[in-house]
Order: structure tokens, then C-alpha cells, then sequence
């Protein structure tokens, strides 16, 4: 596949393979990568269920490189969002660990940025108000806020950053859902956070602005060049975002596979090679034996 990039410019996983981390490395959890921003060791999930444990999740391993943008799919039922949540810092694991910056996560950490799908925006803020609201309440090191100018230029370059210039001193109920969810990611990135984890953030959109948010977040991570993990059951948006995609089966909950996507980016899903991948990918998720590599 062709290496060169379709934007004209590096993206951080370019600046991770031109460092040593070559293409095709091992990056599972214990293999050669040394730049792995966020592993994922052996985390399982049980539930008591009427009629004996229920198995959620069993054995999920998997990294996530330094600046690196991966994105996790799979059938419904086998445990994305739990795994989110368990990443997240807020449900505790069965079994297994998962580390951030080679550290335990044991709860949520101003160390990730966290975009659910829901907003989840202060209905009486206004846009800045909402952006600036962890500088507020607890400081990039969770101890106490940043000072007031330096906030303000802060938020003012994040509202500009999501492209809601003009808007700043608007409340929620005077946005788009496509607008709540630009302010969303801005209060996630404001914090400075090593990860950026998202949750079906596009999923309450339309088409349209679905496919300008995503153009956006990639706009957004090639100048912040954050580790981004992603969780979608959009196959296509799955292929035009991701550096790796972590495909996941059911029952229990665990990687099926781990696919590199080598495209230049823009990516079309009219490209053939899109389209290999895509159906790589779905074939994966539908469980289909023998489904032709990419």
C-alpha cells in the first residue's frame, strides 16, 4: 500500500514509525513497541446473571501508540461500551488491568478526555462556560484551576479550534447537536489530557453532520497530535478514521482482530481499497470465516 499521505502533511503516526516504531511492529501488550500511550492487559468482565456468570468481556488486550488514532468496532452485545467505561476509569475490571502512561487506571483522571454521545453540557453555562469548566473545577493536575487570563485564552483558542467562532457566548439550548458535540470535545481537550477516548460521539447526528465531524476530529487531532481511542459500530467511519482498528466478538466480549489501515488520508469510501477494507472489517464483525485479507 502507498505510505504518502493524502493531507499533504505527517500525522502522529508518522512521526511514531519515522521514531523507530516501524510498520508491522508488534504493538500487542507485552510485544517490541515502547511507546504505547494506553494498554489494555488480559481485562475481563463478569456479572452474576440468573443462571450462573454472565461473561462480558474475557482477556482483552490490546495498545494504543503514543499519538496514535485507533478506533474499536463490533457486533452489538460484545462489550464495547463496558470496555470503554473499564478504560475510562469508571467500572471496575473482574480481572486484568489497564494502564495509562504505564500507570494504573484505578478511576477517572484529568489524564483523559472523555466524549460520550450525549453532551452532557451545563444547560446554564454558555459555550466558554461549559469549555472552561474542568480549568475551573480541577486544574490540569487535578488540584486546583489555572488562572483566569490564562483560562480565557485557553477556551478561546479551543472554541476556535472546534470551529465555533462567534458562538462562545451562547447557551446549549442554542446549538445544533453537531455544535453540543464540537463544545464536548473542547471541554475534553481543555484539561491538555494524554488520551482523548470517545463513545459513539457522532452517533446522534444526521449523515451530513456526522461526516463534517469526523473531517473535523482529524483536523483537530493532526494539530493537537493526541492519542485518540474510538469507539463506533460505524464500519465506514471506522476505516476513515483509523491508523489501527480493533475488531471485537461476542460471547464473551474479546479482540477478534487488529486491522492496520494503510491509506492516505482524505480516504473515499468510493476507493477500491476503502472498500477492501470495509468489507474486511464487516466480514470480521459478522463472524464469517475465511474473510479475504486486505
Amino acid at each position: 500500500m502507498n505510505d504518502e499521505r493524502g493531507d499533504g502533511g505527517s500525522s502522529p503516526k508518522d512521526a511514531n514509525d519515522a521514531n523507530g516504531n516501524a510498520e508491522g511492529e508488534d504493538r500487542t501488550v507485552g510485544g517490541a513497541a515502547s511507546a504505547a500511550r494506553v494498554r489494555v492487559a488480559e481485562v475481563a468482565k463478569h456479572y452474576e446473571g440468573t443462571e450462573g456468570p454472565i461473561r462480558a468481556l474475557e482477556g482483552v488486550s490490546f495498545d494504543v501508540s503514543d499519538g496514535e488514532f485507533v478506533c474499536l468496532v463490533g457486533p452489538s452485545g460484545c462489550g464495547k461500551t463496558t470496555l470503554f467505561r473499564i478504560i475510562a476509569g469508571l467500572e471496575s475490571a473482574t480481572a486484568g488491568e489497564v494502564f495509562l502512561n504505564d500507570e494504573r487506571v484505578e478511576g477517572p483522571t484529568p489524564d483523559m478526555g472523555v466524549v460520550f454521545q450525549e453532551y452532557h453540557l451545563f444547560p446554564w453555562r454558555t459555550v466558554r462556560g461549559n469549555v472552561g469548566f474542568g480549568l475551573e473545577k480541577g486544574g490540569i493536575d487535578g488540584e486546583g484551576g489555572i488562572d483566569g487570563e490564562e483560562r480565557r485564552q485557553r477556551v478561546d483558542r479551543l472554541v476556535e479550534l472546534v470551529g465555533l467562532e462567534g458562538f462562545g457566548d451562547s447557551y446549549p439550548k442554542e446549538l445544533s447537536g453537531g455544535m453540543k458535540q464540537r463544545v464536548a470535545i473542547a471541554r475534553a481537550l481543555a484539561v491538555d489530557p494524554d488520551l482523548l477516548l470517545m463513545d459513539e460521539p457522532f452517533g446522534a447526528v444526521d449523515a451530513q453532520t456526522r461526516e463534517m465531524l469526523q473531517s473535523e476530529l482529524l483536523d483537530i487531532w493532526r494539530e493537537t497530535g493526541k492519542t485518540v481511542l474510538f469507539v463506533t459500530h460505524d464500519v465506514e467511519e471506522a476505516v476513515k478514521l483509523a491508523d489501527r482498528i480493533v475488531v471485537m466478538a461476542k460471547e464473551p466480549g474479546r479482540v477478534r482482530e487488529t486491522i492496520d489501515v494503510d491509506l492516505p488520508r482524505p480516504r473515499a469510501r468510493s476507493d477500491a481499497a476503502f472498500g477492501r477494507y470495509y468489507e474486511r472489517v464487516l466480514g470480521l464483525i459478522r463472524g464469517e470465516r475465511g474473510t479475504p485479507d486486505v
